[in-house]
C-alpha cells in the first residue's frame, strides 16, 4: 500500500479509501482513477485474510448440492446463487457430493459443509436437484443458510422451494380453459417425492374448481422418463374412454407421450393436448410442436436463497418460503377434438 501511495503521490490513507470503496470518503475521481492505475502498475492485491480478520467475515459463501455437473437444472440455480453473491462481493464456493442415492452421499454433504465452516464461510446454500424433504447436517445451523429445493423435515432452517401444488393448478385449469374435461396426469410412485404429491393436489383441486370431478383412471404412475411416458401414454390412450390432454409429471415423461401419439397416427394438439412441467432445456422448446409446460423457478430460488443468508438478521426464525413457477406456453394445447 505504500508503494502504492508513492506511485500515485498520495497518502496510504487515499489508498486504503479507494481499496476498500469507502462511501462518502470525497476523494475525487480523477484521483481515485490515479490510485486505479498505480495499483495496476504494481501489482497490489488486498490481503484478504487479513480483511476477514479485521471485518470478522470472508466475504464467501458456500453452495453444496448433488449432481451440479450432471443435471441440466443446476446451471439456472447456480446461475441465479451466483449474480446475488457477485452483486454483493461475495465469492461463492461450490461443492458437488455426487449422487443422492449413493452410500457416499451423506458424508460427503457433512464433509463439504464442514469444511466450508473450517474455511469461515459467511453462510452456506444447501440444494437440491428435485424437491424433496431432508435431515440437513447439524453442523448447517452454525451459520446463516438456505436450504433450496428442500425443506428441513423440522423445518428449523430457512428453505425455498416452487409453489408445485399452485403450478399444477394452473396448469390443469389452463387445459379446462381450452374446453378439456378429460385430463389426464401420469405421475410417480418414488419415496420421499413431495413435487409429486403437491402436483397431483393442485392437479384435483383444479379439476374440482372446474366442476369436475377427478376420474382414479386418469391417473397412473410409471417412471418420470421418456421410456415411462411412452407405457403412460399407451395405457391412457387403450381406455375405452381416454382423455383429450394429459398433464405430464414432467418434460422427459411428455416426450414420451408425444413419441406414442405420434406413433399411432394421431397429432399434437389437434388430437390430444399435452401440458409437461420443468421446461427442461432440449426438450421443451425443441419438440415439435413446442410443448407448453411450466417452468420451475431454478435461477429465482438459487438468488431468493444468497440473498436472504446474506440478509438475515434472525437466523433462529426460520421461513419457508415458495415462488410461483411460470407458464411456458408453446403449441401442445389446444380445444378437444371429441
Amino acid at each position: 500500500m505504500h508503494d502504492v501511495a508513492r506511485e500515485a503521490g498520495v497518502s496510504q490513507t487515499t489508498v486504503s479509501l479507494v481499496v476498500n470503496d469507502a462511501a462518502g470518503s470525497g476523494i475525487p475521481f480523477s484521483t481515485q482513477e490515479r490510485v486505479r492505475a498505480a495499483i495496476e502498475k504494481v501489482g497490489y492485491r488486498t490481503n484478504r485474510l487479513a480483511r476477514a480478520m479485521r471485518l470478522n467475515r470472508t466475504e464467501t459463501l458456500g453452495f453444496v448440492s448433488e449432481n451440479i455437473a450432471t443435471t441440466p437444472f443446476a446451471t439456472r440455480m447456480i446461475n441465479g446463487a451466483q449474480d446475488a453473491a457477485w452483486e454483493a462481493g461475495h465469492l461463492l464456493l461450490i461443492s458437488d457430493t455426487g449422487e443422492i442415492n449413493s452410500p457416499e452421499h451423506s458424508h460427503r454433504e457433512r464433509l463439504a459443509v464442514e469444511q466450508l465452516l473450517e474455511r469461515q464461510v459467511d453462510g452456506i446454500v444447501l440444494a437440491s436437484m428435485y424437491h424433496r424433504v431432508t435431515d440437513p447436517p447439524p453442523p448447517l445451523r452454525e451459520v446463516a443458510s438456505v436450504l433450496v429445493d428442500l425443506s428441513a423435515s423440522d423445518d428449523s432452517i430457512t428453505s425455498v422451494v416452487p409453489d408445485e401444488f399452485a403450478a399444477a393448478q394452473q396448469a390443469t385449469a389452463h387445459l379446462i380453459e381450452h374446453g378439456h374435461t378429460r385430463i389426464a396426469h401420469p405421475t410417480i410412485d418414488y419415496p420421499g417425492a413431495v413435487a409429486a404429491q403437491l402436483r397431483l393436489d393442485g392437479y384435483r383441486d383444479a379439476l374440482r374448481a372446474g366442476g369436475i370431478e377427478p376420474n382414479p383412471a386418469y391417473v397412473i404412475t410409471e417412471p418420470s422418463h421418456t421410456p415411462g411416458g411412452r407405457v403412460a401414454a399407451a395405457r391412457l390412450l387403450d381406455l375405452t374412454d381416454p382423455p383429450t390432454a394429459i398433464f405430464c409429471y414432467n418434460d422427459q415423461s411428455a416426450m414420451g407421450v408425444y413419441q406414442t401419439v405420434q406413433e399411432r397416427g394421431l397429432r399434437i394438439p389437434e388430437d390430444l393436448s399435452i401440458v409437461g412441467f420443468d421446461d427442461q432445456q432440449l426438450i421443451a422448446a425443441e419438440l415439435v410442436p413446442g410443448l407448453t409446460t411450466m417452468a420451475l423457478p431454478h435461477y429465482e430460488m438459487g438468488r431468493w436463497a444468497v440473498e436472504h443468508v446474506l440478509n438475515s438478521h434472525d437466523p433462529m426464525r426460520p421461513l419457508q418460503h415458495t415462488i410461483a413457477c411460470t407458464l411456458i406456453q408453446r403449441g401442445s394445447v389446444g380445444p378437444p377434438c371429441r
